[in-house]
């Protein structure tokens, strides 16, 4: 226990929970650092493309790059209005929810999950091929190190959000001022030495035709560059207040520096005729050429490439834990996605995200090339969902200034709409049929999840003619016992467990801790309807200082010990057993949790009520 607290710091209490929130500029680097670091392979992904035509071809990638920052400036504007109208924080699933209906929320989320852990290892494996540029010993070794980054992004995110912008601040500007330095660099270099006409690339003979299909592919692939503008959208919640306000003044800085910096990697790399080579990434060529070779400036942006590639992943980290946390709270996933964690995180969820990434990096062997592909048609389907959405909910309120606001989201959703369609065409046969498969069969497994639930739920609740008060029987004198019943909820595995303690026990004391949600009084009004006024069947409401539900009740536990020492005490923890492997990740697991410690401190007695769920 000891290690865990120094790996991962102290409790957070509850009521720090505002401290945890951001000012702008540590709240910038953690929610745009996937944005701002797509620079440092869009260019590269587009001319990879482009090659295929030939090195003749190369020249299209300044138009490609325009029409991208211009697509840019449209989303950017688009989700300054997704944050006011949701100053709660506006993400896809969230708009899609509450305008277009469950199933276009399902696919929304469906989307951005997959996109989450695309981001993540894309990010990731981009980092180490930065570092092998200027080190091609670690050529062979990319997957075990993009995994050693892997687990050092996620202990960063267990240990705490506020760590995390700490500890990401200074790498991200650091990132964005080397490619400054690139700029004005290559400006000096292009104004008093080069000038403005192009290098010829190197000479490579065309494998395919340049056609409109291919040069789809090269947009498509460039479009990269735009993968985590949404998560400020997400993320609202971790600016300090006025939130929203903040966040759309960051969401439009992170437009106006990405936009920048994407353009003068693409213009630069244009004309000093840069193709793409196996052996070393496009930036690297760039900064070769205007820092020149085994210069200072060449390593600190290999270095600073590095590490904003391995805080992208912080993004993903930022937004799949707070999305499955939402989905859990809608009983689209299990429960346990949305418990906060000590440290105030969702550590389910980056845990869960750890994994998933890692099995990516080693199928993918360290190489973006696949990853690439895959993860932009998730961004642009969830794009078109939410500017869809903000559509339906301005023709609905038809508020003051509603037609501008309108016709921004409609240009937005258009726009969005049809690079999906493109990103869809040109990559499916480069693996974008994997996402195209996997984005509706988790749609479906959400969508079983949630029945599921709904299910469980209606054969658990306390119907009128099921209610029984809970009383002790009559006896001529004490057993000599006392039972402590774990309580979440009025149900009836929960009733079964406190009528078993009141059969076999002086006393019953019902221990509900409450979560931030639940409401004092109306637990009270429950418990006399349905528990009744039985003076030794007392329910005890537990205030929790902390994230942790379990920490309470087995203090609950210890006191009661202490302060009745001559009687034995039994601890009663209600469970619905399942018929089907599939529940068992959907029910008890705090249950489980709070027998695990209670085990740890020894001389209890436990019993388990079982209440069987039907098939």
């Amino acid at each position: 226990m000891d290690l865990i607290r120094r790996l991962f710091g102290q409790p957070l209490p509850r009521s720090e929970a505002e401290a945890e929130r951001l000012p702008s500029y540590e709240a910038l680097p953690i929610l745009s650092s996937d944005a701002l670091s797509s620079v440092a392979y869009a260019t590269e992904a587009a001319l990879g493309v482009l090659i295929l035509a030939g090195s003749r071809a190369l020249e299209l990638s300044l138009p490609i790059t325009l029409a991208i920052i211009a697509l840019i400036a449209v989303v950017v504007f688009s989700f300054r209005q997704t944050i006011e109208a949701y100053p709660q924080g506006g993400g896809s699933y969230v708009v899609a929810r509450e305008n277009l209906g469950t199933a276009a929320s399902l696919v929304a989320a469906a989307s951005l999950l997959v996109d989450y852990t695309l981001t993540a290892a894309v990010s990731l494996m981009a980092g180490t091929q930065a570092l092998s540029s200027l080190l091609p010993g670690l050529l062979r070794h990319e997957v075990a190190f993009a995994l050693l980054l892997l687990l050092l992004v996620g202990w960063a995110n267990l240990r705490g959000v506020r760590e995390a912008g700490q500890a990401f601040a200074l790498p991200t500007y650091a990132f964005v001022l080397m490619v400054a330095l690139l700029a004005l660099g290559g400006l000096q270099d292009l104004v008093f030495h080069h000038g403005f006409q192009p290098d010829p690339p190197p000479l490579i003979q065309a494998v395919e035709p340049l056609g409109l299909f291919l040069i789809l592919r090269a947009f498509s692939s460039g479009c990269s560059a735009m993968t985590g503008i949404e998560a400020i959208a997400n993320g609202v919640k971790l600016f300090r207040q006025p939130a929203a306000t903040r966040a759309r003044a960051t969401m439009l800085v992170m437009g106006l520096m990405l936009a920048a910096m994407f353009f003068c990697v693409s213009g630069l790399g244009f004309l000093y005729g840069v193709a793409p080579d196996p052996n070393r990434t496009v930036l690297a060529q760039i900064g070769l050429r205007v820092f020149g070779a085994g210069s200072p400036l060449l390593w600190a942006l290999q270095i600073t490439t590095l590490l904003i590639l391995v805080l992208a992943a912080n993004t993903a980290f930022a937004g799949f834990p707070r999305l499955a946390a939402m989905l859990a709270q809608d009983r689209f996933l299990p429960r346990q996605m949305g418990w906060l964690g000590d440290r105030l995180v969702f550590q389910n969820g980056i845990t869960t995200l750890v994994l998933a990434t890692a099995v990516i990096i080693v199928v993918c062997r360290g190489d973006t090339t696949v990853a690439v592909n895959l993860y932009a048609l998730g961004v642009f389907m969830a794009f078109t969902l939410s500017q869809t959405g903000m559509v339906v909910l301005w023709w609905r309120q038809r508020g003051p200034g509603w037609h501008g606001r309108l016709l921004m989201n409609a240009l937005g959703a258009i726009t969005t709409c049809v690079v999906l369609v493109v990103i869809v065409l040109s990559k499916f046969s480069e693996g974008a049929w994997t996402v195209v498969i996997a984005i509706p069969l988790l749609v479906a497994l959400l969508a079983r999840i949630r029945r599921r639930y709904r299910r469980v739920y209606a054969e658990i609740a306390v119907q009128p003619d099921q209610v029984q008060p809970v009383r002790l029987p009559q006896r001529h004198e004490p057993i000599g016992n006392r039972s402590i019943v774990w309580l979440t909820g009025f149900s009836r595995p929960s009733l079964d467990a406190l009528h078993y303690a009141a059969r076999v026990s002086d006393q019953v004391v019902a221990v509900w801790v409450l979560s931030e949600d639940d409401d004092p009084a109306a637990i009270q009004a429950d418990w006399l309807r349905l528990v009744g006024d039985e003076p030794q069947v007392e329910l005890r409401l537990v205030d929790s200082p902390f994230a942790s539900l379990i920490q309470p009740f087995v203090a609950v536990v210890e006191a009661e010990e202490n302060r009745y020492p001559a009687s034995s005490l039994t601890i009663v923890m209600p469970m619905a057993i399942p018929r089907y492997r599939f529940d068992s990740l959907l029910l008890n697991q705090r249950a489980i949790n709070m027998r695990q410690a209670l085990d740890a401190q020894h001389n209890r007695v436990f019993t388990v009520v079982r209440y069987y769920l039907p098939a």
